[in-house]
């Protein structure tokens, strides 16, 4: 299908059912992970109340490295989408397979496209007003590889809509309980995402907690600060699920490795910014052990850029 025609029959759709209905848009790849991770989006957007857009896109070769000695010819593109498109019509049936007889159960619409992911998902993104983009994790190397695999780190760095990562090992279950993991760098920003997480947590009935990882050496003021923060958040937000957690640690990951095996949570936050704490975790990589016993899907917001001086 064009991009185009994609895009207006979105639209119309959403128009009917009223804007107030969340839309996930859901990558695959059709592997064993990526259909999990559908099955994990299908669960949430019942939960949520919300549609969802099944997407595959047929990578053109110039994603691939030395694309320019490839040749793609048109037939085998339309071979290719045409397979996609059938793949995705097995796996909508699948999901479907779990609705509730007497339940609101998610409107799905699938689309097959050739092109650069990046692109497409951006224009999709933004025309289709995709509040979530939700897709498999992949590798076994701790969360760095988690995160670079298969487009994750495009995804992560340049498109807009906060984006879930499932890893394969992850439950269906309803969240419950919401962990938010901040350093307290840019308060400002990280308080924007607070309200956003508000928003989300609100209509899971979740509970949140802020979960501030941190080294040994910081001092009373810093953590006065902080302190200040957390009295602001529960008093704008109006929000009585909200905790406060402080985690000591020398090194940042090997709190995060803490967490995530001791924190008793559903869902793990990050902001992703430059030189934050997301970012200086994925350049490293946690334990192989972690990385096999690593259940908890991932919700990653990222800062906008900042504005250019005038």
């Amino acid at each position: 299908m064009l991009l185009k025609e994609f895009i207006k029959t979105n639209t119309q759709l959403y128009q009917l059912n009223g804007r107030d209905m969340k839309n996930l848009l859901v990558l695959t790849d059709f592997s064993k992970s990526a259909a999990h991770a559908a099955r994990y989006a299908y669960s949430l957007a019942r939960q949520l109340r919300a549609g969802v857009t099944l997407c595959n896109v047929v990578v053109v070769p110039a994603e691939v490295p030395q694309s320019g000695l490839l040749v793609w010819p048109l037939e085998e593109s339309d071979v290719l989408l045409r397979e996609s498109e059938q793949a995705l019509e097995k796996l909508k049936t699948q999901l479907q397979k779990s609705d509730e007889p007497d339940g609101v159960n998610p409107a799905i619409i699938v689309n097959s496209f050739t092109g650069v992911l990046q692109d497409l998902v951006e224009n999709v993104s933004a025309e289709n007003q995709i509040d979530y983009i939700l897709m498999a994790a992949h590798g076994h190397a701790g969360l760095s590889g988690l995160m670079l695999g298969n487009h994750s780190r495009i995804l992560i760095d340049d498109i807009g809509p906060p984006l879930f990562i499932i890893p394969p090992a992850a439950k269906i279950t309803p969240i419950k309980k919401i962990y938010f993991a901040m350093d307290f760098i840019d308060p400002d920003q990280d308080l924007k995402f607070v309200r956003m997480l508000v928003v989300l947590a609100a209509s899971l009935q979740a509970e949140i907690f802020i979960t501030h990882v941190y080294k040994d050496s910081v001092n009373s003021q810093d953590a006065k600060s902080v302190q200040k923060l957390m009295l602001n958040i529960s008093c704008e937000n109006d929000y009585p699920l909200i905790h406060y957690k402080a985690i000591e640690n020398v090194k940042e990951k090997q709190g995060l490795e803490w967490l995530m095996v001791h924190g008793d949570m559903d869902l793990l936050v990050m902001v992703h910014h430059p030189q934050g704490f997301f970012d200086r975790l994925i350049k490293g990589s946690l334990t192989q052990k972690l990385a096999e016993e690593l259940t908890i899907p991932l919700l990653i917001f990222k800062k906008e850029p900042d504005s250019p001086p005038v």
